[in-house]
């Protein structure tokens, strides 16, 4: 599974240093995860740490 970021992205940034596999990148318009590199923190955090800090609740499971 992986975690996806929805339209309600304010592009603050606060999610991109908390990933631990390094899976959030800025996109086009809003910051996007590589679900191919996504393990919503498994084996680093018992819960994704980018929900977290996400001010706008705009992290939600794929």
């Amino acid at each position: 599974m992986a975690m996806k970021i929805t339209e309600d992205c304010v592009v603050c940034g606060a999610c991109e240093g908390e990933c631990p596999t390094n899976s959030i990148s800025e996109g086009d318009e809003i910051y996007v995860i590589d679900p191919a590199t996504c393990t919503e923190c498994k084996g680093d955090f018992d819960s994704p740490q980018c929900v977290g800090v996400c001010p706008s609740d705009a992290i939600v499971k794929a």
